[in-house]
């Protein structure tokens, strides 16, 4: 792989079942002179129905009392500023290697790394990771199976395996803007720098995670040979160098940040976060941190913490450049091959958080409300579509559920039962937490006057 490629800022659309270019960079859809085609991507992202929405939905603590702690949209937000400043380090030393190709500055590194992160959770449904297990839950359910049996295997995967590192690129790709019609068309760059595991479910790993669903699968073999991504067979490709530093970004912040919540809503005392934090933060001195609260005192560890964090991945990177350019890079990720400070800092903090936050009761109680919350959805919106798809004809309950769909993306009897799930995957998953909730709430007829 070269970055002469690897930068390319080519955009596509879907015309007549084709994927082409979209018009010529000269044109509306190119760079101007106040903004380049990677800012261009940015305000795509930021202006989105997706990206609002992320405002309502769980990072860690689901529906959270305390307004400090993170949502998707703050951890988006922050992932990006990470994410900005390891590309724009990166960027400085391809550029002063002799790497960056001409025409391109460290900053467009910086950029495209800044909008694959910002992007990286548009498709996680409500509850998070769980809202995933919950959906996935549902369709591999036996007693479901009945739904699923005219379905090929790789739409039978993809229904059965919600994923939201997929469901997020379907949103770029699909469902933003030009629903249908190249959705984002953002720059083919940043849609390589997103794709952390770039195959299919058809793929070994493809029912624990991937990031292609049939339905952008054309879409993504036309922009990995744009990037000259390297292939592996069956609809497989090397990972885009920029996508590790987008994985870095979002490691880093969910490690660290995890603490800070938990500090903020009681579950942790800011010691123990300094002493996770100690091996990146030693060289102040204890004076500093008199005048300081216990907030404040670790949102400045934290800081200290992340800077160290860049400093060290960006180094990883280019040491290990050429061999991520050639798939030749052996380590699980870049925080694998960094110091054994940032190593140790990290796991510490992950390990702190597994026993500490993510198993607390209150936790715990709303991760089991998410299977019936969003189970009692499926369980209307799902026999509907089959109904009308295989039957041609629905009764009034499923008639009233299918006008759910109305404000979304529209079941139709032209649809084929894998494209009536993917719509009903779409609709559940960007519900919001509070959204999902409600609606569970409201049909199953509890609190009616």
């Amino acid at each position: 792989m070269n970055w002469q490629q690897l930068l390319s800022t080519r955009r596509f659309r879907l015309k007549d079942g084709e994927v082409v270019p979209t018009v010529t960079p000269s044109t509306q859809e190119g760079a101007d002179a106040l903004r380049t085609d990677f800012h261009i991507d940015y305000d795509r992202v930021v202006f989105s129905g997706a990206f609002r929405r992320l405002g309502r939905k769980t990072q860690v603590h689901p529906f959270a009392e305390h307004d400090h702690t993170h949502n998707r949209l703050t951890h988006s937000v922050e992932v990006a500023s990470v994410g900005r400043s390891l590309g724009n380090r990166v960027g400085v030393m391809l550029q002063a290697g002799g790497f960056l190709p001409q025409g391109n500055t460290p900053g467009d590194i910086g950029a495209v790394v800044q909008v694959a992160c910002l992007a990286h959770d548009l498709g996680n449904p409500p509850f998070g990771h769980t809202g995933e297990d919950a959906l996935r839950d549902w369709f591999r359910n036996p007693v479901h199976g009945r739904y699923l049996d005219t379905l090929s295997e790789p739409e039978r995967n993809d229904v059965q395996t919600y994923e939201g590192n997929a469901h997020s690129l379907r949103i770029l790709a699909s469902l933003e803007m030009y629903r249908g019609k190249g959705g984002m068309r953002l720059t083919a760059a940043t849609i390589g720098a997103l794709l952390k595991y770039p195959w299919t479910t058809l793929d070994p790993n493809g029912r624990k995670k991937f990031n292609i669903y049939q339905t952008e699968l054309p879409f993504i073999r036309r922009v990995a040979d744009e990037l000259g991504l390297i292939g592996q067979g069956g609809d497989r490709w090397a990972r885009h160098p920029l996508s590790y530093l987008m994985e870095a970004a979002d490691d880093i912040c969910y490690a660290l940040l995890d603490l800070e919540d938990a500090v903020e809503i009681g579950l942790l005392g800011d010691a123990e976060v300094e002493s996770i934090l100690a091996e990146l933060t030693f060289t102040e001195t204890a004076g500093a941190w008199q005048a300081q609260s216990s907030l404040q005192r670790c949102a400045m560890l934290r800081g200290m913490a992340i800077g160290r964090a860049i400093e060290d991945v960006a180094q990883t990177f280019m040491t290990h450049q050429q061999d991520l350019l050639s798939n030749h890079f052996k380590g699980r990720d870049l925080l694998a091959l960094c110091s054994p400070e940032v190593q140790n800092t990290l796991e510490k903090a992950k390990e702190l958080a597994r026993t500490r936050i993510f198993r607390h009761q209150s936790k715990l109680m709303t991760e089991i409300a998410a299977f019936p919350c969003l189970g009692s959805i499926l369980d209307l919106l799902v026999p509907a579509a089959h109904a009308l798809i295989t039957q041609g004809q629905v009764n009034t309950r499923q008639s009233l559920a299918l006008e759910l769909l109305k404000n979304s993306e529209p079941v139709t009897r032209s649809d084929s039962l894998y494209e009536a799930y993917m719509k009903i995957l779409d609709f559940v998953g960007g519900m919001t937490d509070n959204a999902a909730a409600k609606m569970a709430r409201e049909v199953s007829g509890i609190g009616m006057v």
